[in-house]
């Protein structure tokens, strides 16, 4: 049975019958579409019978039932005319509209006709499970031991963090100790791990400036990124420099506290990473001298000459000579 709020949509001063359409496209778009075809071929013989009386107008003039009491009665003669007409056979306009749309319209053919491929409801798709094939016990258990195969090694190459000081006592010790934790956590990243520990060094004096909490706990804190609302981890509370235009000024400020240096550079990562205004900067990953420098142009920090002192560490023969004495003993090792 048809809804009856459907049937006064062809009464053109009922608009509540587009609700039902709406409802009605949800289990029946053909019929629905044929409705809403039906309705647009209705609102252009509107336009068409209105010009037509425009045309016309210049024999009413001066005729005294010529009135716009007999004009909004004729204006809605006409909008009902135009329903009707559009209903019945029409002009064709609704026919036409039907094969143009039928094509948008998944699940239906040219003519407006189901494909048998429409699916209405949850129930008309297909939930039966696929057949388990007999291996996937073996496959799962061939799965596992790769993956237990590929878990980091926790024997002479893995980097102890219990054994790294809290302060270091040369450039040397402090590039020999720090690359290679830079080097685990600069992979897949594209920075440059030597710029890394450059950055570090500059932040901590070489390590021996570390930040520490007032009783004397050590930070790990070896990018001085403070501990905003974005944090939600341990920190300490020191004084720090910062530069307010061009002025060096004395603030309190609390920085982030990590519990051992692989959790400062995976930080450090992460921190530029989850922050769009460093999209430029990771952009130059592979160019280090010009990530420094948009590292600083993104506000890292306020001192004005911070890239420039990464670029003299990371291009100063101390730096350089740390890392080939590392380089020389790895290979030694190996």
């Amino acid at each position: 049975m048809q809804d009856p709020r459907l049937q006064q949509t062809q009464i053109y001063t009922e608009f509540g019958g587009l609700n039902a359409l709406k409802a009605k496209a949800r289990t029946d778009k053909q019929a629905a579409l044929r409705d809403v075809a039906e309705q647009f071929e209705g609102l252009f013989l509107t336009e068409m019978l209105k010009s037509m009386r425009k045309a016309g107008e210049v024999f009413a003039e001066g005729n005294y039932l010529n009135s716009q009491q007999s004009q909004f009665y004729r204006d809605m003669f006409d909008n009902q005319l135009s329903l009707t007409l559009s209903s019945n056979q029409g002009l064709g306009l609704t026919d036409t509209l039907v094969r143009q749309l039928s094509r948008q319209i998944p699940g239906m053919t040219e003519g407006g006709e189901s494909s048998g491929s429409q699916r209405r409801t949850l129930a008309d798709y297909d939930r039966s499970l696929p057949v388990l094939s007999r291996e996937l016990p073996q496959r799962l258990e061939a799965v596992s031991r790769m993956a237990t195969e590929s878990q980091p090694s926790t024997g002479e190459d893995a980097v102890d963090a219990t054994s790294l000081p809290t302060r270091f006592e040369s450039p040397e010790q402090f590039v020999e100790q720090l690359l290679p934790i830079a080097e685990q956590a600069a992979a897949g990243t594209g920075i440059d791990p030597r710029l890394m520990v450059a950055q570090a060094a500059l932040e901590t004096g070489w390590g021996k400036h570390m930040i520490e909490g007032e009783g004397g706990e050590p930070s790990h804190n070896l990018f001085g990124i403070k501990a905003d609302q974005r944090w939600a981890g341990e920190a300490v509370d020191i004084t720090t420099s910062e530069y307010r235009e061009g002025v060096k000024l004395n603030e309190r400020a609390a920085f982030r506290a990590y519990p051992d240096y692989q959790a400062s550079f995976r930080d450090y990562v992460s921190f530029l990473e989850s922050n769009p205004r460093y999209r430029e900067v990771l952009a130059a990953a592979d160019e280090p001298e010009l990530f420094a420098q948009r590292l600083q142009e993104a506000g890292y920090a306020t001192d004005p000459n911070y890239a420039n002192k990464i670029r003299r560490i990371m291009n100063g023969d101390q730096f350089a000579s740390s890392v080939d004495s590392l380089r020389l003993s790895m290979g030694a090792e190996e």
